[in-house]
């Protein structure tokens, strides 16, 4: 594959350059540049992602240290500091957002369902979430979270069958979790999976009215009467599962129609759970397996934080931010792309370790990521809720 090829210019040959030159023209992003693309920004951001650069001095240290090598790696004529500096900060930051839509779209459509999904749910599954990534307040004077602290928050629509992030919103820190469901577009016939931080009847009607469906958890003050109630098995688990309405004036103003309640008892854990969801077609054990699934999308932050740069950024201004954030996702599908079209059983971990060190070899792609060299590394088990059906 691409035999002679930089391992990292093979990487990039992956990419949609026609559909990325789309997103540049969109938004000018090339106006008034004489060298340093917006192209040869991306590659230099992707190649500090790769490579794992802990900032940007860092990244234009190692990169210089190969500037026979500038062409063939898509970095242009020149790489400075104050040139990828500069873009960063002035480069409009949509250009990224939508290429890495793109590339979004790309991973689902060629990657298969994941193996651990055993529910029979017919729609698209979705987890909802937001994590926050601490700044100095003085450095990212923008970034209000606290009297003395800055923040952001990544809020993301997590893709649970293919483990792709279907959508991602960046905020300041101080916004509340749930006001990120008034920029999403939800899809017919899906399931969306939050927590009890997203309970805002209000918006959960929206969903209701868009045909699509919610499991989320009940708050401790949740005000109800029940209609009717499902007879349930309790060996599964169900202590009950209703069909209820809002007591409240303003809920239930907010949220006029049925909804229903399931109340699930976990054995190993010996705590019980209360979740609230607009369908009434799947089995309760099924509602409550699906929140399960929740626990994916923590696990993803968890993954782009330990092995993408999106903690220490390489610029101040939210613009700089969010480009790094964008190229960050644009990088995790792309290894999820390669992975789908290599057909290997390397996890995407073991492929970032591989290429970080092997950026710079002519070793052909399909040869370096071979399952078959190397051993499987064991990261470890994360559980939250452990279901047992009978």
């Amino acid at each position: 594959m691409n035999n002679g090829k930089y391992v990292f210019a093979q990487i990039a040959s992956l990419l949609p350059s026609r559909i990325f030159d789309k997103c540049v023209s969109t938004h000018d992003g090339n106006k008034w540049v004489k060298h340093f693309s917006c192209w040869n920004q991306l590659m230099c951001m992707m190649f500090g992602q790769l490579s794992c650069r802990e900032s940007l001095r860092d990244l234009l240290i190692t990169v210089s240290a190969h500037s026979n090598k500038y062409y063939h790696l898509g970095f242009g004529k020149n790489v400075s500091r104050t040139n990828l500096a500069i873009a960063n900060e002035q480069r409009n930051c949509c250009i990224y957002e939508s290429f890495a839509y793109e590339m979004i779209a790309i991973a689902r459509g060629c990657i298969m369902d994941e193996p651990d999904f055993t529910l029979l749910i017919p729609g698209n599954v979705y987890a909802f979430d937001s994590t926050t990534i601490d700044l100095c307040l003085n450095v990212f004077w923008w970034a209000s979270f606290r009297k003395a602290k800055g923040a952001i928050k990544i809020h993301t629509l997590y893709d649970v069958k293919t483990s792709i992030p279907a959508f991602v919103h960046i905020t300041e820190g101080n916004v509340h979790d749930v006001n990120a469901l008034d920029v999403l577009t939800y899809e017919a016939g899906g399931f969306y999976i939050m927590d009890k931080a997203y309970v805002d009847f209000k918006r959960l009607f929206t969903i209701n009215l868009s045909q699509a469906f919610y499991v989320t958890r009940a708050k401790e003050n949740f005000n109800f009467k029940r209609i009717s109630s499902v007879k349930s098995v309790k060996t599964n688990g169900i202590i009950c599962d209703q069909k209820v309405k809002l007591k409240g004036v303003k809920s239930s103003t907010s949220y006029p129609v049925v909804l229903r309640r399931i109340k699930y008892f976990d054995k190993e854990q010996r705590r019980t759970f209360v979740f609230l969801t607009n369908n009434f077609t799947q089995s309760a054990v099924d509602i409550a397996m699906l929140y399960k699934y929740r626990w994916k999308v923590e696990l993803f932050f968890k993954w782009i934080k330990q092995h993408l740069k999106i903690k220490s950024f390489w610029g101040t201004s939210i613009n700089a931010v969010k480009t790094q954030v964008y190229i960050a996702i644009i990088t995790y599908t792309l290894v999820a792309v390669i992975k789908s079209k290599l057909k290997t059983t390397l996890s995407t971990y073991e492929m970032l370790q591989i290429m970080s060190v092997s950026l710079f070899d002519k070793t052909p792609l399909n040869k370096l990521l071979q399952s078959s060299v190397y051993k499987n590394v064991k990261g470890q088990k994360y559980e939250q809720l452990k279901f047992e059906l009978i």
